[in-house]
């Protein structure tokens, strides 16, 4: 065996618990859903602290107080709202207020904090340094102009003060240096509806006669129209296909199971609509250049028409069927008998559990984060957290095969809900708020965040002999939040392991994206009577900061075939290739590097796209499966959320982090991909399942103690037997003389479920600025 190293290569606090409001259901993922969101958001609303509603359980989690405040916080409400005040008296930005902006106005889309940098951070976490400066993150819509377009600046430092504070073009963060900006494909989603419903007026003669219905943007309207994401970019022209949807007809968000077949191609290029053109239409895999010719054929004799898809009950979730035997009693369930064995900081979202602690920060793009993970006492990781996750699908027709979603766009934040008590974490789960800023409004979305202890099916530790048996339970801790973007539910979980581990895991539910199955055979498995499940690829790409004692790491390959010479990676062939980040300068007292090992928990695949036309140069860090480069402050994100406006010369192209830089004994980072490959089956209707739509990678102490720290856990057991009797039963001071809980099987009260989902929370208008997902 040969080991080898590559040669080269973060008024009032805005706490999880203390304000709540509800936000609007997920739109559908075409192009203009995030614009569409925005105008969801922009209606001010008064948002009260609503102190009956901050519970976190019945078992509350004990007090913990951090060392140090959470420099990843995100701004205080009055930060917050002092940023967009002074915003505002910027004249040079020409902004608009977002509740009166329209598509020639400059709006604010978010105000964030500035993740500072890990050069600063790790001084005053580690050191006697002071905190670093504040600094707000600002996307700005600068739609007043021919050419609109996003742009990032900085504001700062904070609080603001007239005379010191300053804006600036956010630029080092990014590969691309254009001032911050990027440009916006979407600034007239308003105008470009309309002109989509006036193309499809003019076939609404044969919709009529196909289905029953049109898609006029009027309020009996029975389909629905929406197609390509992002839009194809090429030769400086931005082309889209549409296609047409059935509406669900009741409360079930059945829509993209309901797709019909028609497709209509056109040009958006600029902002005058007079030069948008119709450049075609698609059914049964036949292309008519014209609407005349595809009404000429349509009405010929001969003309085959496809069956419509339609909701029925194939497409609802609740229950249906003859229920399981037994199945009414109530099933097993997990209790915390003396409440909870971990501690919470709330101020500074400051986590305890065993020899484990961190901290949590919460984004709009990317949801939930973690910093500052220690395993006794020492630094494993500085940073670990979601960058980008996308839907890459194949498929006969032109949006299934065109559409690769990469949902940051949409943002993580805006759309972690509540959990559901009970369901989606335990019942005694320990319950956070998650607070996110944009347009000019505070958000909170009420319990959001769970976390919980939970024993696993099976021990961590187990030997027996003729004279004993040894057994150890195994505890796991976890943090959690779902996330509905669109039609899919991603379930996000942190989960920590008594043998020192860390475990990261992504699995997916939801209704899925569907294709009529007319010609899609090679794509997918007809699922039902007209419907293809078009398979796809879902790749969620992840930041691991290690510094394993310290930062003078290197990545170290075990393998029995040496690799060499490379920074980017796939998984070894039968999982032989060991990832191992170790501290070279501080072996272990046999002369072993202390390290831990990344390896994958859930299955290896590779993505099967390869040289994505849609994507180009906007999702180069899901190229491999695990990727190395050197920390730089320049380089916090392997992606940005608006890459998809500009494929070709992105914000951010990942590529451009490999240089060659050295990777031994640096302050590295790992950025890794989760994958599934989902070739849709009869099984995931109405709804995929998590069980099987899963993936997930494992940090592993990899000789960096002595022994198996599980050893220290008073969670096992000892019986000694001989000649067929017990001698003795030895435990090891578990306490089990007292149980808080009185347990009683029944479900979880969730009549106080945040039910109606809207931005912002309005409680006079239980309906306001709600929308359907889509």
């Amino acid at each position: 065996m040969e080991r080898t190293t590559p040669s080269y290569g973060l008024l009032l606090s805005l706490l999880f618990c203390l304000l709540s409001c509800v936000s609007a259901r997920p739109e559908p993922k075409y192009a203009w859903a995030r614009e569409r969101l925005h105008k969801g958001l922009v209606k001010s609303a008064s948002l009260k602290p609503r102190w009956a509603n901050y519970t976190t359980s019945e078992l509350a989690s004990s007090c913990a107080e951090a060392l140090a405040a959470n420099a990843s916080a995100p701004n205080s409400d009055y930060e917050a709202a002092s940023v967009a005040k002074w915003l505002f008296g910027q004249t040079e930005l020409n902004l608009t207020a977002s509740e009166d902006a329209g598509s020639w106005d400059n709006a604010v889309l978010l105000i964030e904090l500035m993740q500072p940098n890990k050069s600063e951070v790790i001084p005053y976490i580690d050191g006697d340094a002071t905190a670093p400066a504040r600094y707000a993150h600002v996307v700005l819509d600068n739609m007043a102009t021919d050419e609109p377009h996003y742009a990032d600046i900085l504001v700062g430092p904070l609080p603001v003060q007239n005379g010191t504070t300053t804006w600036q073009p956010l630029e080092y963060p990014y590969t691309k240096q254009a001032g911050g900006k990027v440009r916006n494909l979407d600034a007239d989603h308003d105008l470009l509806s309309e002109w989509r419903y006036n193309v499809s007026a003019t076939v609404s003669d044969i919709t009529l006669d196909l289905w029953g219905g049109t898609a006029l943007g009027l309020d009996n309207d029975t389909l629905d129209i929406w197609g390509l994401d992002p839009y194809t970019q090429e030769d400086g022209r931005i082309t889209s296909w549409v296609t047409y949807w059935n509406y669900q007809t009741d409360d079930f968000d059945a829509e993209t199971l309901l797709p019909l077949g028609l497709f209509f191609k056109c040009d958006l290029t600029g902002r005058d609509s007079s030069q948008w053109k119709l450049e075609g239409w698609l059914y049964n895999d036949i292309y008519y250049p014209t609407t005349e010719s595809f009404r000429a054929a349509y009405y010929s004799p001969g003309f085959v028409k496809l069956k419509a898809n339609v909701e029925g009950d194939w497409a609802r979730t609740d229950q249906q069927g003859p229920i399981p035997p037994l199945d009414t009693a109530y099933p097993p369930t997990a209790v915390a008998p003396t409440g909870s064995r971990y501690k919470v900081d709330v101020e500074h979202k400051y986590v305890e559990w065993m020899d484990f602690s961190f901290y949590v920060s919460f984004s709009r793009d990317t949801g939930m984060a973690l910093h500052d993970i220690k395993y006794k006492g020492q630094r494993i990781l500085y940073e670990l957290g979601l960058q980008e996750a996308l839907a890459h699908y194949a498929g006969n027709d032109p949006v299934q095969s065109g559409t690769s979603y990469l949902d940051s766009y949409y943002g993580f934040g805006p759309y972690a809900f509540e959990l559901v008590k009970g369901y989606d974490c335990p019942a005694y789960a320990t319950y956070l708020n998650t607070t996110f800023y944009v347009a000019e409004t505070t958000h909170t979305h009420l319990n959001s965040l769970c976390l919980y202890e939970f024993e696993t099916d099976y021990a961590i530790q187990r030997h027996s002999t003729s004279s004993y048996v040894s057994v150890t339970k195994n505890i796991q801790f976890s943090i959690r939040s779902v996330c509905t973007v669109g039609n899919y539910d991603y379930m996000f979980t942190y989960t920590f392991n008594m043998d020192g581990s860390i475990g990261v895991e992504v699995r997916a539910s939801g209704y899925i994206q569907s294709a009529h199955y007319a010609a899609n055979g090679d794509y997918g498995y007809q699922i039902h009577d007209s419907l293809s499940g078009s398979m796809h690829d879902h790749v969620l790409n992840y930041k691991a900061d290690f510094d394993i004692l310290g930062t003078n790491n290197t990545m170290q390959l075990t393998t029995p075939v040496p690799v060499e010479d490379t920074s980017r990676m796939f998984w070894g062939d039968n999982g032989a290739t060991q990832f191992t980040v170790v501290n070279t300068d501080q072996p272990n007292k046999y002369g072993e590097y202390r390290g831990y090992r990344i390896l994958p928990s859930q299955g290896v695949c590779h993505l099967t796209v390869l040289n994505s036309f849609n994507l180009l140069n906007a999702a180069n860090w899901a190229t491999h499966d695990i990727m190395v480069t050197q920390h730089h402050d320049t380089e916090p994100r392997s992606a940005h959320p608006y890459n998809s406006q500009d494929v070709a010369d992105p914000p951010v192209d990942f590529a451009r982090f490999f240089d060659g830089e050295s990777l031994v004994r640096e302050d590295l980072v790992v950025w890794f991909n989760l994958r599934m490959h989902h070739i849709p089956h009869t099984g995931d209707l109405p709804n995929t399942v998590f069980t099987t739509a899963h993936s997930g990678v494992r940090f592993m102490p990899l000789n960096y103690l002595l022994g198996d720290p599980s050893r220290e856990t008073v969670n096992m057991v000892r019986i000694n037997y001989n000649d067929g009797n017990v001698s003795s039963v030895k435990t090891f001071g578990q306490k089990d003389e007292e149980c808080v809980v009185d347990f009683e099987p029944a479900e979880p009260e969730l009549w106080d479920y945040v039910v109606i989902r809207k931005f912002p929370y309005d409680p006079e208008d239980w309906y306001y600025e709600t929308e359907a997902i889509v």
